[in-house]
């Protein structure tokens, strides 16, 4: 599901960081793509999308497995079997709960992600010298400046943004497979339904959060030239210094991104747990 993730969505995620990053460079989506693809190519586009896959890989790897466990706990708070189907409501509960574990093994890829993708424009800007273009490179001056705490800057604002997001993204997701199935067993929906449902759990996620994770790509990039102020400091420069509007630069590709990736993301979980269930029952 983490893999589906990346792979449709990466060009739209490293538009996204750019544009949050350096609101004054880009006029919108298709310069910043234009820009991208004339300065460093396409693959400019792609820049850290290993470090994505590993952070997505893990992180829904993690949320998924703790939203088993955490719809299990909201079970035993409601004081229901273990087998009742949990409301819409109950399932984004737990997906908020789940998702305070997922955050903290995204936080450190998420960093390395973010970096690698604005690196370009840090060089640009005089904020960084050359040299620091690999995931290796960003892992290494991460534990040399500030060890291993380090790839935890932002980790805050990724709570901020998780926790709340993830209540929306699943309660999204359920509600919208709760009106495809019209009465049916939601594991009876076909793949067209899935895709949707997992767009419009993605972009319920993004609309709730964004000015949150504006803050936080700002943290974690910045945070390469010195000690960067903490989020409620971030957050009050941005919008006395750059305008409220600043806090949703790259929200179009974003959206994009949400529907597209999400929407993947989803279909490849369900597929791929429908067929490890069924390996399961054939033992």
């Amino acid at each position: 599901g983490g893999a589906a993730c990346v792979v449709t969505g990466q060009p739209f995620d490293t538009a996204k960081v750019k544009m949050q990053t350096f609101p004054d460079m880009y006029k919108g989506i298709v310069d910043c793509f234009v820009k991208t693809h004339k300065q460093v190519g396409f693959r400019g586009l792609y820049r850290g999308t290993t470090p994505a896959l590993v952070a997505n890989i893990a992180e829904n790897s993690v949320l998924f497995m703790c939203y088993g466990f955490c719809q299990q706990i909201v079970r035993k708070i409601v004081g229901v079997d273990r087998k009742t189907k949990l409301s819409d409501l109950q399932n984004a509960t737990a997906g908020s709960f789940a998702s305070a574990f997922a955050a903290l093994v995204l936080c450190p890829t998420e960093l390395v992600k973010c970096r690698l993708q604005t690196m370009h424009e840090m060089q640009l800007s005089g904020k960084i010298m050359q040299g620091h273009n690999t995931a290796w490179s960003v892992v290494k001056g991460v534990l040399q400046k500030d060890g291993p705490l380090g790839f935890y800057h932002g980790l805050l604002s990724t709570l901020l943004r998780e926790v709340p997001g993830y209540f929306f993204f699943f309660g999204g997701y359920e509600l919208s497979r709760t009106f495809f199935a019209s009465g049916r067993s939601k594991d009876e929906l076909g793949p067209i339904p899935l895709l949707l449902s997992g767009g419009i759990g993605g972009s319920c996620l993004w609309i709730a959060v964004y000015p949150v994770d504006c803050v936080k790509s700002r943290i974690q990039v910045l945070s390469m030239t010195g000690k960067q102020i903490g989020f409620m400091r971030t957050f009050a420069s941005i919008v006395k210094n750059e305008g409220v509007f600043a806090l949703y630069s790259g929200l179009k590709p974003t959206m994009i991104r949400a529907f597209l990736a999400n929407g993947a993301l989803f279909l490849a979980y369900e597929y791929s747990r429908k067929l490890m269930m069924d390996q399961i029952e054939s033992y």
